[in-house]
């Protein structure tokens, strides 16, 4: 596949007729009260984020190296890599469990066994009872985590989609601002307390969980999926249309569901690991999946994320307070700028974003490079204070995209009988990166200094052709028309016309999708505009291909409503009006 097609940025969102646009969605109680429970599984990432902040702030904490006999080289790469190690422990039974009994019940399952890691980890009295409290947190984030997002992106009302799931990641953040400056408000604790409070807090979103996830709704495609279809419909129909079964936009949701799912199960009657790599369109998608997983922790933000008091005593930063002084002020920075660009991934598009993100970074990592190395062989101290300055520069466009959009983008482009799975190999490619990362950058660079940075901004190099060959623009389309979008055309296509036919909207002379190539093999492209005739009053609007679709308006609809919303395109022209 050649370079990866121009977000075109002009294009209307195709439910935007579909939607209740009579009042803004904060005036709507069943929309609060929905983003309301999205917002309890959006913490589920916070727990993540806090250990990171967490493990780079008690490196600093004297009470916390005394306790642990200072672990430094391997010791210390292991303190930081267990929990990654109890996540891949997890990959293998997560997403069973997700898809056997449901996103919410494995949420809660990870949200358990977490709590109960921490407790451990907070009464630690040995290096090897903090490592083991460590794997369990890991082992129980992986259900939580693996489910979570697939949750927001399953329920959330359309026009948010985007936004909520991107979200999602970009909280890691805010578990890092909390845990950041918990240890340094515990710096002055005279005691293991210094260590142990961070530690317990850690633990606290999943008590909010579990008190929670009982009221949060669950997946309408994962009802579907199961044959429970009404409650399925009732779902979408209570928080997406207040309670109206009959509305359009509810109609057309749990349409497409089902067609989406009856596909899905037509061309795949038994999904596996190997059905993420077996057609065209699924390699595709793990292309730019296992890219995207690697890319999020070798870009050179591991070593800002794990290891920031070592790259501090390199450039001669040593006092303790100010290296937590500088992790949580860095930590608030990143998490602005997460949250900046999760707001702006359906105005700009992901593949700009990714694309400006990635120029940034490159730019900035090599004035940090340039920096450091100054500092380090000419002892220049302009030169460490810049070197801190472009970190936050750096982070700025790393968090721009990278943090929001990786797990947004990734739940996406699957399908749902893949999105499980796919997810839970997202995840496992990240495990790897980090493990690696946690284990290599305290000993190369300790062994190389500032020669090692030299590593990341060649690999950033590559990255970014990467990124600008195979990232494909997604926005301005329902779950199910972005996770078809990668099986060519004619699978789109197939999709909507069978949910627009389900929904009550006929179309005479529907694409023949046999006498095409097979879906997997096209190109993507946008499927053609329709040509539609509606009784009088007349309204033609005319399609730029010949042999396009027709439909007719089925009575008491809109024009816009008559179409299916993937196949009403900004581009038609209105011919007639009369």
């Amino acid at each position: 596949m050649g370079a990866g097609p121009a977000p075109n940025t002009s294009r209307i969102p195709p439910y935007t007729h579909l939607l209740d646009q009579s009042r803004p969605w904060w005036k709507n109680k069943r929309l609060v009260l929905l983003n309301f429970w999205i917002a309890v599984l959006l913490i589920t990432s916070s727990t993540n984020g806090f250990d990171g902040s967490m493990m780079n702030g008690l490196q600093s904490l004297t009470q916390w190296n005394v306790a642990f006999d200072y672990p430094n080289g391997p010791k210390l790469g292991l303190l930081n890599a267990i929990q990654n190690i109890g996540s891949l422990s997890a990959y293998p039974f997560s997403p069973y469990m997700s898809d056997g009994l449901g996103r919410r019940f494995s949420v809660l399952f990870g949200a358990c066994i977490m709590i109960a890691a921490t407790v451990v980890q907070t009464a630690s009295q040995s290096v090897g009872m903090f490592i083991g409290a460590r794997f369990m947190i890991g082992f129980g984030l992986t259900f939580a985590a693996s489910a979570a997002p697939l949750l927001i992106t399953e329920i959330a009302y359309p026009s948010q989609r985007g936004q909520l799931t991107s979200t999602y990641n970009g909280l890691w953040l805010f578990g890092s601002i909390i845990a950041a400056w918990t240890t340094y408000g515990t710096f002055h604790v005279p005691s293991s307390w210094a260590w142990r409070i961070p530690s317990a807090i850690q633990g606290f979103p999943s008590v909010i969980q579990v008190c929670l996830i009982w009221f949060v709704p669950e997946s309408p495609r994962w009802l579907v999926s199961k044959g429970r279809e009404a409650e399925a419909l009732q779902t979408l129909a209570y928080y997406h249309a207040s309670g109206n079964e009959k509305d359009p936009l509810v109609e057309y949701e749990f349409e497409e569901i089902r067609e989406a799912i009856k596909f899905d199960r037509e061309v795949a009657a038994n999904v596996g690991w190997l059905s993420l790599f077996k057609t065209p369109g699924n390699r595709r998608r793990m292309r730019i999946i296992i890219g995207l997983a690697f890319f999020s922790q070798w870009s050179g933000n591991g070593l800002i994320s794990y290891y920031l008091n070592k790259v501090f005593d390199a450039i001669g930063i040593t006092d303790p307070t100010t290296q937590l002084l500088v992790n949580g002020i860095l930590s608030i920075w990143s998490f602005i700028c997460a949250l900046t660009g999760g707001l702006l991934c359906d105005r700009v598009g992901r593949r700009p974003l990714f694309l400006i993100a990635i120029s940034g970074m490159l730019v900035f990592w090599t004035l940090q490079t340039i920096c450091f190395a100054v500092d380090s062989e000419k002892g220049n101290i302009t030169a460490g204070h810049a070197y801190i300055a472009m970190i936050f520069m750096f982070s700025a466009f790393y968090t721009m995209a990278f943090s929001p959009l990786i797990v947004s983008y990734t739940v996406e482009i699957l399908p749902y009988a893949l999105r499980a799975k796919g997810f839970v190999f997202f995840n496992f490619v990240i495990s790897l990166s980090l493990i690696f990362n946690q284990y290599v950058n305290p000993i190369a660079l300790a062994a190389l200094g500032w020669k090692y940075y030299l590593v990341y901004l060649f690999w950033l190099c590559f990255e970014a052709v990467y990124l600008w060959l195979y990232v494909v623009e997604t926005r301005h389309r329902t779950l199910e028309e972005t996770a078809a979008l990668f099986d060519g055309d004619d699978t789109v296509a197939q999709i909507a016309e069978k949910a627009a036919v389900s929904a009550g909207i006929p179309l005479e002379n529907p694409v023949n999708i046999d006498e095409k190539k097979g879906a997997s093999e096209e190109r993507i492209e946008d499927f053609p505009a329709l040509f539609i005739t509606v009784g009088l009053p007349t309204c033609t609007i005319t399609s730029a291909f010949m042999g396009s679709p027709k439909i007719n308006k089925a009575p008491g609809r809109t024009v816009r409503q008559a179409v299916p919303s993937f196949l009403y395109e900004e581009h038609v022209d209105v011919c007639a009006h009369r």
